[in-house]
This record gives C-alpha cells, sequence and structure tokens, in this order.
C-alpha cells in the first residue's frame, strides 16, 4: 500500500515553494488564493532570503501547508494515496489531501491554529528541546519527576524525542537527561511550548474555527497524531484536531501502525526529506520517496 506523509513545522527553508510558482499554473493560483486569504503576502516570505521572517508562526504554518498541498496537486497521477498522515501541523495538509475539506478551508484553519498558538505563546512562554539517544521511557520518567510543566511532546523515532514545556522545566529536564547518558539534550529554536499543556489557550478558538467547518468523510484512512490509528470518521477527526495542540504528536507509532496496516512505500509530500529519514529510522526496510 502506499502512504503519504506531510511534513510539519521545523520544514520551512528560504526560497521555498518557488519552484512550484515558476513551474505550475495551479500554484500560481493556489498562491493567489492564499495571499488573499491571509491578508498579507505570504509569497513574498516564502520567496525571499530572510529566514526568521519565514520563521514566525503566522507565517510558518501556512507556508509549509501551501507547499504541501500544492504539490499534492501537481503530482497529479503520482498522488494515489492508500493512507495519509501528517507530522502535527501536516495534519491539516494531509486532511485536504484526503478530501476532507477544501484547500481554502484548510488554510483558513492553519491560520486560525497559528494565530491561536501565538496568543498561547503570548501567554505562557515555553521551549522545545530534543532529545537524542534515550529510550522513550526513559525520557518519559524524567519528565514526570522534574518539577513543572514539562512532557514528551514528539515521538520522532526510536532514539530521537521532543519535549516541550516551561523554559525552566525544559532546561532542568535536559540536565537530568544528559546525566542519564543522552547523547544529545538540545535546545530548540521554537517559539512556544507546542504540544504541551501550556497550548490549553489556544483550544476554545480553533475548536470554534473546526466546528464552523463542514468535514467531509476522508478518501482513504488517516492516521492521525493523536491516536496513532487510522480513521474515516469525520467527528473523530475533528476532535482529534482539537487534542493534537496539547497532546504529544506520536509519529513513531503513527508509522508503525500504518505499516501494519499494509504500508509498503512512503511518499514525502512537502519541503525537505525529514519525514523521509524519519521513517528510515523506525524501519529500515520500508521504502521512501520524495512527492517533488
Amino acid at each position: 500500500m502506499n502512504a503519504f506523509v506531510f511534513p510539519g513545522q521545523g520544514a520551512q527553508f528560504p526560497g521555498m515553494g518557488k519552484d512550484l510558482f515558476e513551474s505550475s499554473a495551479i500554484a500560481k493560483e493556489r498562491f493567489a488564493q492564499a495571499n488573499e486569504i491571509l491578508g498579507f503576502e505570504i509569497t513574498e516570505i516564502m520567496f525571499g532570503e530572510d529566514a526568521e521572517a519565514l520563521k514566525q508562526t503566522k507565517v510558518t504554518q501556512p507556508a509549509i501547508f501551501l507547499h504541501s498541498t500544492i504539490l499534492s496537486e501537481v503530482m497529479g497521477d503520482r498522488f494515489q494515496p492508500e493512507m495519509v498522515a501528517g507530522h502535527s501541523l501536516g495534519e491539516f495538509s494531509a486532511l485536504v489531501a484526503a478530501g476532507v475539506f477544501s484547500f481554502e478551508e484548510g488554510l483558513s484553519l492553519v491560520s486560525e491554529r497559528a494565530l491561536a498558538m501565538q496568543v498561547a505563546c503570548n501567554e505562557a512562554p515555553g521551549t522545545m528541546a530534543a532529545i537524542l539517544g534515550l529510550e522513550d521511557e526513559k525520557v518519559e520518567s524524567i519528565c514526570e519527576s522534574t518539577p513543572g510543566v514539562v512532557i514528551p511532546a514528539n515521538y520522532n523515532c526510536p532514539g530521537q524525542l521532543v519535549i516541550s514545556g516551561a523554559v525552566d522545566a525544559v532546561e532542568n529536564a535536559c540536565e537530568a537527561f544528559k546525566d542519564a547518558g543522552a547523547r544529545r539534550a538540545l535546545l530548540l529554536p521554537v517559539g512556544g511550548a507546542f504540544h504541551s499543556p501550556l497550548m490549553e489557550p489556544a483550544k476554545a478558538r480553533l475548536a470554534k474555527a473546526i466546528e464552523n467547518n463542514t468535514f467531509n468523510a476522508p478518501s482513504c484512512a488517516v492516521y492521525q497524531n493523536v491516536t496513532a490509528k487510522g480513521t474515516l470518521d469525520a467527528d473523530e477527526i475533528k476532535s482529534n484536531l482539537v487534542a493534537q495542540l496539547t497532546a504529544p504528536v506520536r509519529w513513531t507509532q503513527s508509522v508503525q501502525q500504518m505499516i501494519a496496516d499494509g504500508a509498503l512505500h512512503f511518499t514525502e509530500v512537502g519541503p525537505g526529506k525529514v519525514l523521509q529519514g524519519l521513517v528510515k529510522k523506525i524501519d529500515r526496510h520500508i521504502e521512501t520517496a520524495s512527492g517533488s
């Protein structure tokens, strides 16, 4: 079976999408729609060289969504998913590709999500850190024993887990990880404590936006971060999208479940090759490819 996966925040780079814009009429139309929906010229930021401007949450999330959804369209007959998944933000791209909602609806939801998350970051500053070389259970245990808010946030692959929470708690946990033998415990240059309880203020705004949109049943199973299981239920997809804001991204478990359900080939649809690398670390026998 063919699985198509969509990257999330962190996959951005200056100039992303410019090649699509220059080679596709579909891309030109989508970028024009995006500028209108968002109310600012996202194309100028994406195609430019200002990496810092591209890191703004209100820009990054729509930019990655744009790149991924446009790419899935221009792939044409090469895009034949039998199952889809997205890493965090990438779930929204996956849902558009699976026909759950339109490109326009998806972009509006992504914009609302980004703005809601930015407000939450301003209310409760936080950070994230990548922990390499420890078993998941050890990372979970140290998080539980560290005072303050700090939790496992991204289960990326065996031996690579990202934690999230209050700055002091994350920093203290990093010292404990190093003492426990972690190969690295590296603070990440992010704007907040994503996928942690500190994102709770963003839930109400995103939930309202989601409820104002009609969700169709997907054309194939969608493997969501919160459950790491495939679903065809539109109501379940809605609730999981909201829950995802404060819940861990179970990427390792999602890929393992997709493989157990028959996935033999994974195609990454979006900027970069991060997910291809993670899939290979989860199961080195699986074939991977880029949609670009």
